[in-house]
Parts: structure tokens; C-alpha cells; sequence
């Protein structure tokens, strides 16, 4: 349904990026390589989000950090909208603090792409995840969400090779440790 109402492929992943998982905050270059789109529709993206107010920007020596801007008065109900439209934000949230060494969560397939889906798709990475406890929320999540959840568990070295590997995949990220 988002596809529907927001057109902008790019555009829609800056709205998960940014509104689903508060704390993200990301530099340009990062996005592009994120995406796997070009810098010059994301700054466009990013420039018309920030003009509204619903971005932040600061430098950080010589690169500009982009936050969502909490205190937008649209922020809550484009939060509210995601949430309804992806269910994803209360697996993420509920999933880190009892996982075990979690260092980041990606969200992957259509979703990633900005593209509705029946099908969520989740890669968890670091070490000692609690995989029976894991299964059990996601199992929970099915039922609350109504789509099916497929996840992959992976260490660090191994999806930084996944990831080169599957360079025309999309993987958005939706949480990280630091």
C-alpha cells in the first residue's frame, strides 16, 4: 500500500530507514551503498526530507549525518503509519535485548526494495543468538502481523561475504549495536 500512496522507491526506503528505527542516522555514501541506489536521487530525497523539517543533518567533520527530527510535528503519525504498514519495528525491539550478542538487524527482499510483500525478511547477525528464543517471537510476530517471516542467522565474517556476494540484494539496515 505505501507503494501506492509514495511512488519514490528511494523516498520510501528513507522513510523505513530513518522513521521505523528512531536512533538510525547515516551519511550519504553509507545510503548509497545501502540502497544500491545512485547519491544524486538520494540527496534529492534527503533534501526535500530535511527542507521539511522531518530530517536533522549536522556535520561530522566533513560529512553530513542525517537523523529523523523526533520532534516534527507529522513524525508520530508517519511512525505510526510504518509500523501499521510493516509490523517490523516491535520484532526488532522486542528481539534485541534478549538475543545474545546481536550486532545488527537487516531488512531484506521486497520490503528492502520499498516494494509491499507478504513476506518479511530478516537477517540477524552476531555471535551466540538465542535461536529457540528467536523462534518463538518470530512465531508470536507471524500471528500479530499476518505475513510470514523468513530470517537468516549469521556471524559477522560470514554475512560481510553473504553481503559482497549478493551485491544486486538489497539490505536495509534496521538496527545496529552501536
Amino acid at each position: 500500500m505505501l507503494d501506492t500512496l509514495i511512488t519514490s522507491k528511494t523516498r520510501v526506503k528513507l522513510l523505513v530507514k530513518f522513521f521505523m528505527n528512531t536512533k538510525s542516522s547515516s551519511y550519504l555514501r553509507s545510503l548509497e551503498a545501502e540502497f544500491g541506489v545512485s547519491s544524486n536521487a538520494i540527496r534529492l530525497e534527503l533534501n526535500k526530507f530535511e527542507k521539511a523539517g522531518l530530517l536533522n543533518s549536522q556535520f561530522v567533520g566533513n560529512k553530513k549525518l542525517f537523523t529523523a527530527n523526533t520532534k516534527h510535528p507529522l513524525f508520530q503519525d508517519i511512525h505510526k503509519i510504518l509500523l501499521k504498514q510493516f509490523g517490523i519495528y516491535n520484532i526488532v525491539e522486542t528481539t534485541v535485548e534478549n538475543l545474545g550478542k546481536l550486532e545488527m538487524i537487516f531488512l531484506t527482499g521486497s520490503f528492502a526494495k520499498g516494494i509491499n510483500s507478504e513476506i518479511i525478511d530478516l537477517i540477524f547477525v552476531g555471535d551466540n543468538i538465542n535461536e529457540d528464543y528467536l523462534l518463538e517471537l518470530i512465531r508470536k510476530a507471524k500471528k500479530l502481523v499476518k505475513r510470514n517471516i523468513k530470517y537468516l542467522l549469521m556471524k559477522v565474517e560470514d554475512f560481510v561475504e553473504f553481503r559482497a556476494k549478493n551485491k544486486d540484494r538489497n539490505f536495509l539496515l534496521l538496527w545496529n549495536s552501536e
